[in-house]
Order: structure tokens, then sequence, then C-alpha cells
């Protein structure tokens, strides 16, 4: 493991260097184990890991390639972890979300346009309490996206919607409907919506701190039920 870490660590240099940029082919492997003074079963090793990750993309009969790494793919294995986790570690991982997505939606208030604003409002006029669960998951990733892209961080909204994946957000919505409170919590929303259309940075902040501290209130219900 140590040998391939080190493969690793000599792979990203090259690319942290600007040596290998994205979208760029990588050597042969033969030439790149030569150059870099590994042995081309560790240079395999890593380059498996860093495709898990990401960063490389090994198209069979082509060759190997460094991805985009746009923030979007490079985050995405947060999916994965948080789809993973139990009751009381995504109780924590909504105590981040809390964290980021208030500051976003405050910075939503301030910097977004007359454009995207109208587009947040016709997202919410769009749904109410009578649809499926399928389509207040679509509803809740459109809503929560389109806030954070306002931020003007890639890296900020890639984050936040990878801390909340689509298995976490039908689950969340389900237990939403058998509790009673989507029209609540659709009202949430709307205010929101308002808040920053006003480009009222404080309340925007406060109400979306409310909205997520509400849904963490309802795991921990639920994680101790």
């Amino acid at each position: 493991m140590a040998v391939t870490d080190d493969a690793i660590e000599k792979i990203k240099a090259m690319i942290v260097s600007g040596e290998l940029a994205p979208g760029d082919r990588l050597p042969p492997e033969k030439e790149l184990s030569d150059r870099l003074g590994l042995s081309r079963n560790s240079m395999r090793e890593a380059v498996k890991a860093l495709e898990v990750i990401r960063i490389l993309d090994v198209r069979r009969g082509d060759g190997t390639y460094v991805t985009s790494l746009e923030p979007h793919l490079l985050l995405e294995a947060i999916s994965f972890v948080v789809d993973m986790h139990d009751d009381d570690s995504m109780l924590e991982i909504f105590a981040v979300r809390r964290m980021l997505e208030s500051q976003a939606t405050g910075l939503a208030a301030t910097l977004g346009s007359d454009d995207e604003i109208a587009e947040l409002v016709k997202e919410v006029a769009s749904i109410d309490a009578s649809v499926s669960i399928e389509a207040l998951v679509e509803h809740d990733i459109r809503f929560h996206r389109e806030i954070v892209r306002m931020a003007g961080n890639a890296y900020l909204a890639s984050l936040i919607e990878h801390l909340s994946s689509q298995t976490v957000r039908a689950r969340v919505w389900r237990g939403l409907t058998e509790g009673g409170v989507v029209e609540r919590t659709l009202s949430e929303h709307r205010a929101i919506a308002d808040a920053i259309a006003l480009h009222d940075s404080a309340l925007a902040t406060s109400l979306a701190t409310a909205h997520i501290a509400g849904v963490e209130r309802w795991l921990r219900q639920a994680a101790s039920a």
C-alpha cells in the first residue's frame, strides 16, 4: 500500500504542477512507470484508485486521461459516503449542511440576479403538498441547487448538493409526508425564496438555518423512535 500511495502522490504531483492538465492523456504505462521509478503493478493500483475518485478516466482500448477535475465530479464520492452512514452520522452531516447552506442562502440574497430569483420563485410556485414523493424530491433538489448556485462558488454548490444525496432526500420527504408536515416545509421554501427576492441576506440566512434545523429535528426524532 505504501508503494501505491507513492505512485498516487507522484501522479497527483504531475497534475498539480501542470505537467498533466485536465483532459490530457497519460503516457503509456511502461513509459510512465519508468519515468517515475515505480513498478507497473503499483502504477496500475494507483490509476485504479485515482479512477475511483474521478481524477483519472480509464478508457479501454484508448488510454488513461485526466478528467475535467470539475468540482461536481471530484466531490461526487461524498454522496456515496452519505448514503452509507447511520442516523447518528447523518445528524452530523446535516449540521455541516446547515452551516454551509445557510451562508450560501445569504449570499444568494445578495448576489442573485433578477432572472435567477424569478426561476426560484417559479420553482416554489410549481409544487404543492398533493404531489408524489418523487416530485417532492425533484423539487427539493432543484430548489436548493438554484439557491446555492446563486452564491457563485462551484465548490460550495457541489459540496452542499452531495451532502444530501437523492436517497437521503427521498427518505426525509417520505418521513415528512407521513408526519403531515409537507405543507409547512414547502411554506418554508416559499419564505426563503421571498427573502432572497427581497435581497434580505440576514433573513434568508436565518430562514435557511431554521429550515434545515427542522429536518435535523425530524431525523433525531426518527432515530430515537
